[in-house]
């Protein structure tokens, strides 16, 4: 298998969708346990409606995103909090069929997973895939 990632921080839309179509990306699937954003056009509504514009679909998984706790974990810099927490979100029901389903979505089209960190080694995506596609083949993007 073969998948994309991407985070928005310090980037405007418009390059983030230029940097998905670039890549050849088809579909983005959120993982965000909260689609919103303080960064224009990256909330959940302008950001479906300008990848429909750019012809990538856009799928939201919210099972798969990181719970209060595992992102106040993050902002503070301890990493080892965020892993343990996060491993205890995809031990739920909820997490589990989400990511059959994530892996499903990626075999089928070219799909880049979302969050907000630019820098993937900080952010809950990569542990996401390490855990359930150890053997994906991952290209980090940025736009």
């Amino acid at each position: 298998m073969h998948i994309f990632t991407i985070g928005y921080e310090g980037t405007t839309q418009a390059e983030f969708v230029a940097a998905l179509q670039a890549a050849g990306v088809q579909r983005v699937i959120d993982v965000r346990a909260v689609p919103n954003s303080r960064r224009p056009g990256f909330s959940k509504t302008p950001l479906r409606n300008a990848l429909a514009e750019a012809g990538i679909d856009y799928v939201h998984l919210r099972a798969l995103g990181t719970p209060a706790d595992g992102r106040a974990a993050a902002r503070a810099g301890r990493h080892a909090d965020l892993e343990r927490i996060y491993a205890g979100q995809l031990e739920l029901p909820e997490a589990i069929a989400a990511g059959a389903q994530m892996l499903d979505l990626a075999a089928e089209k070219p799909s880049a997973l979302l969050c907000y960190e630019r820098e993937p080694s900080g952010c809950h995506r990569t542990l996401l895939l390490r855990s359930i596609a150890p053997t994906a083949k991952v290209v980090d993007l940025f736009a």
